[in-house]
């Protein structure tokens, strides 16, 4: 059985989502004065294209559509093998998840404090890089502007295909911090999520969004919501179990 492959662009960072079967691997596009395409899989779970100046952009996605399978098998390979988080100090060194991949925190001193991914680090600027609560809270916020803009953009493609359940307006979406639940919802149509779900991989997002649309029509956990669910989202125990494997927080 063939494997759903597609490109998305419009991600926060500019970028594009390999989209493979349930995974969801980003990706941006690196042109370079050099004369072969290169794709690679890096084993912290980050995928780099180096493409010829001259090359034209849809060519580029053309390969890594052509390459998808090889770049899921690596993809799956790292994935494996992925550290479990320590507690969180917000010092230098340590590593901080954004949609299921790792990079590293740098705090550097500057007047303007600021917070921003560069490379494979979370880059924070501050003029204290001794006070941790401020670099909590850099963080914290940075997470908080990239979880509104990500939430609603998988929301928008999500409710397509909860076209079934007749829905009468797009939900609301709120964001907060919530110890025991991914997501919530309210009768009146408002979705609440929890902010460390912008941690984990966009396939895990996806589920837990289309779980909570599923709750606006059916109320419970009964037999026929998970009859909906999987109508929905077939693959959605696979999605569930990826989104528990690990603590995201």
């Amino acid at each position: 059985m063939s494997v759903v492959t597609t490109i998305e662009n419009g991600q926060p960072d500019g970028g594009y989502l390999l989209k493979y079967g349930r995974l969801d691997i980003p990706f941006k596009i690196e042109f370079q004065p050099r004369s072969q395409l290169t794709i690679h899989v890096h084993p912290e779970m980050r995928l780099a294209v180096l493409a010829p100046e001259h090359r034209s952009r849809e060519a580029v996605l053309n390969r890594v559509e052509a390459k998808s399978a090889w770049i899921a098998k690596q993809w799956r390979y790292f994935e494996r093998y992925q550290p479990t988080q320590p507690a969180r100090e917000y010092t230098s060194g340590e590593t901080h998840r954004y949609l299921g991949r790792q990079y590293r925190l740098r705090v550097t001193k500057s007047a303007e404090h600021s917070a921003k991914l560069s490379g494979k680090f979370l880059q924070v600027g501050q003029s204290d890089t001794s006070d941790h609560d401020a670099t909590k809270k850099l963080v914290i916020d940075w997470y908080r502007q990239h979880a509104d803009a990500t939430f609603a953009r998988r929301l928008a493609l999500c409710l397509p295909k909860c076209k079934s359940l007749k829905l009468k307006s797009p939900p609301k979406i709120s964001i907060r911090q919530m110890t025991r639940r991914w997501g919530s919802c309210t009768k009146a149509g408002n979705i609440t999520l929890n902010l460390d779900l912008i941690r984990a991989p966009i396939h895990c997002i996806d589920y837990v969004i289309i779980h909570e649309l599923c709750h606006l029509k059916i109320h419970d956990h009964s037999p026929k919501f998970y009859r909906t669910l999987t109508r929905i989202l077939p693959d959605w125990e696979t999605r569930k179990a990826r989104l528990e494997s690990q603590d995201w927080s």
